[in-house]
């Protein structure tokens, strides 16, 4: 089994302007038509008299590929589309799982009690359920031509299909018994603003269920597999205020054990749900952990929690942190304007004072020697703006987006789902196959409207 890795590999920026080959020729398609679902690789598509594309599947991988000529294409899109974005269960491996009544309830707002500990009545008021079978629709914008704005079409006809994926919250019955789970939380990667929200409500959205055994494993991945990094438990008094702190409580890390290790490590541990709070390669771990559990038969929950300061997430409106990180950069970036202000105009500030050197300098070079006068080692280092927007505490709407995020990864959990992640897709909470969300990072479309309000805005050339 190979060992993990975090390393990200961003695609390269589409160039329109550059000459026609297949690798541009395929993103154009993707920015143009939306086929960025579709396997592009065993696509070959040429331009037709009108100026749009003819789309053809290749002899070799044609099972694939969509053959717009068949008067059934729609459908079996739509089939197809299902298919892949369907949410691996428990009962996928375990067709005789047996499932219970909820153990949570819109009503209790703390651990559950001995009077409910079967389940809550039947009554519609007490709890706020999500049927198994509603839907959130991915796309919600019906474009009549590839050349509007924006478009994302199947087709060179923009015809509509419907596509929805698997709405988010607590279902009615469950397939763990509170009692017999022992949760474990690992954040992975790099800081990001909102890690102890998502971790805080994680742990009181268990705790409602009535779940006592909640573990964090120490440093990302890694913990798993380090003998001197001892598990950490976790309850509501213990995470009751970290979300006013930035940073991560657990610790992270790049990279880790093998999954196998990994896998062995949960099953000695008797760790049968694991929440992982990472990116696109920690996502990627998850998957390959949520895998290797079901090779194994093990009956566990792996469900991620997306989380990045580069928004980069496919399908997702946004990521926790990044209008946190976006907030404390303009920090950095407006200190920058005011200090080149100061330098064109004399160094002078308002009262006409002469501006001095750089006291942080100052600071640094003196304080060091202090220490090494009297014989203690110490270092003094400037704050780095890229730590300043990925260590602080989350702002107020990234807060109530990890607290949702928290909730609902449990309700996943709880609900049988593994190999998921949850997002907010058009407002709404759901749920996602990890596969759909990592088969490669975001991509920013050189022709949109949002690229021109950002040159516009900066006033810098056009280079793409």
């Amino acid at each position: 089994m190979e060992t993990l890795s975090h390393t990200i590999t961003t695609s390269a920026s589409a160039k329109p302007r550059l000459p026609r080959n297949d690798n541009v020729h395929r993103r154009l398609l993707r920015f143009r038509h939306g086929f960025s679902s579709l396997n592009l690789g065993t696509l070959r598509s040429q331009r037709s008299s009108s100026g749009f594309f003819k789309v053809e599947c290749s002899q070799q991988s044609s099972k694939n590929c969509i053959d717009f000529t068949d008067p059934d294409w729609k459908s079996k899109f739509q089939q197809d589309f299902e298919r892949r974005f369907n949410i691996p269960h428990i009962t996928d491996t375990f067709p005789d799982a047996h499932s219970f009544p909820s153990t949570f309830c819109l009503r209790m707002r703390t651990p559950v009690t001995e009077d409910f500990a079967e389940g809550y009545p039947s009554d519609e008021e007490w709890h706020g359920y999500i049927n198994n079978n509603d839907r959130v629709l991915l796309k919600v914008i019906h474009y009549s031509s590839p050349t509007s704005a924006g478009a994302e079409c199947i087709d060179p006809n923009c015809t509509w299909v419907e596509q929805w994926v698997h709405r988010a919250g607590p279902r009615e019955k469950i397939y763990f018994k509170p009692e017999e789970v022992k949760a474990a939380i690992v954040t992975c990667g790099g800081l990001c603003p909102g890690l102890n929200d998502v971790i805080r409500q994680i742990v009181i959205t268990l705790e409602i269920y009535g779940v006592k055994n909640i573990v964090g494993i120490p440093f990302g991945y890694r913990g798993f597999s380090d003998k001197g990094l001892a598990e950490m438990p976790l309850s509501r008094k213990v995470v009751q205020n970290i979300h006013l702190s930035g940073g991560s409580l657990l610790g992270v890390s790049r990279g880790g054990p093998s999954v196998s290790d990994i896998v062995s490590s949960m099953e000695e541990r008797g760790i049968n749900m694991l929440f992982v709070l990472g990116g696109n390669g920690t996502h990627a771990g998850a998957n390959a952990i949520h895998d290797e559990c079901r090779k194994r038969k093990l009956k566990v929950a792996v469900v991620g929690v997306p989380k990045t300061i580069d928004n980069d997430i496919l399908l997702m409106d946004k990521t926790f942190g990044f209008d946190t990180a976006v907030e404390e950069a303009q920090r950095a970036i407006n200190s920058a304007y005011i200090e080149n202000l100061v330098e064109k105009t004399n160094a002078t500030d308002a009262s006409g004072n002469i501006v001095l050197g750089d006291i942080g300098v100052r600071i640094q070079q003196e304080t060091k020697k202090y220490f090494k006068e009297i014989g203690i080692p110490a270092d003094v280092k400037y704050i780095d703006p890229t730590y300043m927007i990925r260590a602080c505490r989350a702002n107020a709407s990234d807060g109530i987006l990890c607290t949702v995020l928290g909730q609902n990864a449990v309700h996943g959990a709880f609900a049988g789902y593994s190999g998921i992640t949850v997002g907010i897709c058009n407002t709404h909470y759901v749920y996602f196959p990890i596969p759909e969300v990592i088969s490669h990072p975001r991509e920013v479309d050189p022709n949109s409207r949002m690229w021109h309000r950002c040159l516009t805005s900066t006033g810098q050339p056009d280079f793409i």
